[in-house]
């Protein structure tokens, strides 16, 4: 609860994040468009946790669920649809999407939970695309070392490849594909930068999976 709490308080602020990054933010959305090219046409898609809806505007998705009454009301002037919710009790009944995206997994309470779920929602062989910082690469280290100083990364939790990998294959998925973007520290990145295949450079990877 402390953390929607946060958000609730700090929604200007959050704006002002993509407004004075735009490199980092446009080459993250670009991550993860890469990733979506592969599913096809007139699919359900729900973006989980999605804030003031940046991603979801950008990415063309038109629902998801967010647990902030706040970032919901600035999502929803962007065209979408919300309902309130958190990613461990998805307000929705089984089968439901063909793909569901996360790019907020540090913010989680439980990330098990919410893999859980994601799993439980999707039609079988749905995509779950996950986008996240790197906890071993340079920009999730330098939020770490000035974590005292945030509003939203105090209580962040951030996650390796390796086991952000293991804990999707633990709730059911197959078929891994990652890439990787942000090979800079944040204040040097001031352009768009393409996405490469793999992971161990970038600090943002993006992961998508299929449900077994």
């Amino acid at each position: 609860m402390a953390q929607i709490e946060t958000f609730e308080a700090h929604v200007r602020q959050y704006e002002n994040w993509y407004e004075e990054h735009p490199g980092m933010y446009q080459s993250e959305v670009l991550a993860i468009k890469e990733q979506l090219q592969e599913l096809p046409e007139n699919i359900r898609v729900i973006e989980v946790g999605l804030g003031t809806g940046r991603f979801a505007e950008a990415l063309g998705i038109k629902e998801g669920v967010e647990p902030s009454p706040e970032m919901a009301k600035k999502a929803k002037k962007r065209g979408i649809e919300i309902i309130e919710g958190t990613a461990e009790r998805l307000p929705y009944s089984a089968l439901q999407f063909d793909f569901v995206l996360f790019v907020t997994i540090c913010f989680l309470q439980n990330i098990k939970l919410a893999l859980n779920e994601a799993h439980r929602v999707l039609k079988p062989n749905g995509a779950i695309i996950i986008g996240f910082l790197d906890k071993d690469q340079n920009i999730a280290k330098e939020y770490m070392a000035r974590r005292h100083k945030s509003n939203f990364y105090g209580k962040a939790t951030f996650y390796s490849v390796s086991y952000i990998e293991r804990l999707l294959k633990e709730a059911g998925f197959k078929d891994l594909k990652f890439n990787q973007t942000l090979f800079n520290g944040e204040k040097e990145i001031k352009e768009i930068q393409l996405p490469k295949p793999s992971f161990g450079e970038g600090s943002f990877v993006t992961v998508k999976a299929i449900k077994r």
